[in-house]
């Protein structure tokens, strides 16, 4: 189930932060998986206040000194303030918080995107990878990652298919519509299980979770790139296609591919990434969302039904990608 969180020590917190005033309001307004978001108001101003959970001071600050690195390249960010002693973590009762000023924008999604806008997307993602290359020190690639073994997912398959015929009572169209799914997907996976990637190498700095719930816009321009936990060293490609899968899906599962095409080029322009590094990028990825049912082991081991509203766009996604292989392919590389 959703953990509880406690309310935040908004009053210890100010005192660590002279400038910023007296609390007048402090109001959830995002909860996440690796952390949770207020809207503090002061005398002040208004602020972003963030809870970091299981945070690691020295992680978020090594993510702090990224994003005021970036800032200073040009790259819409928000870096924290710092406190009297100049750090950007506050730890109060082992809780691990930052504060952040307050951006004034709005989430926005492929749909809600011109085809323009979508070459500044990618533009953008690409000055992101290429600033990470400029300001981040030199770090040791990891290992080369396996992909996915088909034989692991048909024993995902397996359970969830268990527990769904368990549910004998109480049955609802989203169980009918998981079933139908998990079927259809193993019929897929057993026709192109010979298609498994090799194993994939890092390939650079990013940040992790691009996605339009952590970009704001200001009208059509990228106003802050935001929420930087999983800033790492990954394959950069594989990023600019997980991204482009997600802004630009649409509720029927198919993707909007004039924007893709339009959003692939910008990328690699900026990015200096060439066609058949977007290729691949674009098989290791189908192959990993052919093989991910993330969504229905939160709902079915773990009773979390936080993500069933991305379970029919993203299962439909996966039918239709395998189908529409090459004209997916050519709009990322072409």
């Amino acid at each position: 189930m959703p953990r509880s969180y406690a309310t935040p020590p908004v009053g210890e917190l100010l005192r660590r932060y002279r400038s910023a005033g007296d609390a007048l309001s402090c109001e959830p307004v995002a909860q996440g998986l690796l952390n949770r978001g207020y809207r503090l108001s002061t005398t002040h101003g208004d602020y972003f206040l963030k809870h970091h959970l299981d945070g690691d001071p020295d992680a978020i600050s090594h993510q702090h000194r990224a994003t005021q690195r970036l800032q200073a390249l040009g790259v819409p960010v928000a870096p924290p303030l710092a406190d009297t002693d100049g750090d950007t973590v506050t730890v109060i009762g082992g809780r691990c918080y930052a504060l952040h000023p307050w951006i004034n924008g709005r989430h926005r999604d492929g749909a809600q995107l011109s085809t323009a806008g979508s070459r500044r997307l990618g533009a953008l993602l690409g000055l992101v990878h290429t600033g990470l290359e400029r300001v981040m020190e030199t770090e040791h690639a990891p290992p080369e990652h396996e992909s996915a073994d088909p034989a692991d997912t048909f024993a995902v398959i397996d359970a969830l298919l268990g527990r769904l015929a368990a549910r004998h009572a109480g049955r609802d169209t989203f169980d009918e519509l998981a079933e139908h799914r998990l079927r259809e997907r193993r019929r897929l996976l057993a026709r192109h299980a010979h298609r498994r990637p090799p194993p994939g190498a890092a390939g650079g700095w990013v940040h992790g979770d691009f996605h339009p719930l952590n970009l704001l816009y200001r009208g059509a321009e990228p106003a802050a790139i935001i929420d930087w936990d999983r800033l790492g060293v990954k394959p950069r490609a594989e990023e600019a296609v997980r991204a482009a899968v997600i802004f630009f899906v649409q509720p029927t599962g198919e993707l909007e591919l004039a924007k893709v095409r339009a959003y692939a080029r910008a990328y690699r322009q900026a990015a200096s990434a060439g066609p058949a590094e977007l290729a691949a990028a674009v098989h290791r990825v189908w192959w990993e969302r052919l093989n991910d049912f993330w969504t229905l082991r939160w709902r079915y081991e773990l009773h979390d039904r936080r993500a069933d509203a991305l379970f029919p766009a993203a299962s439909a996604l996966v039918v239709w990608w395998t189908r529409e292989y090459e004209a997916v392919c050519e709009a990322f590389s072409g």
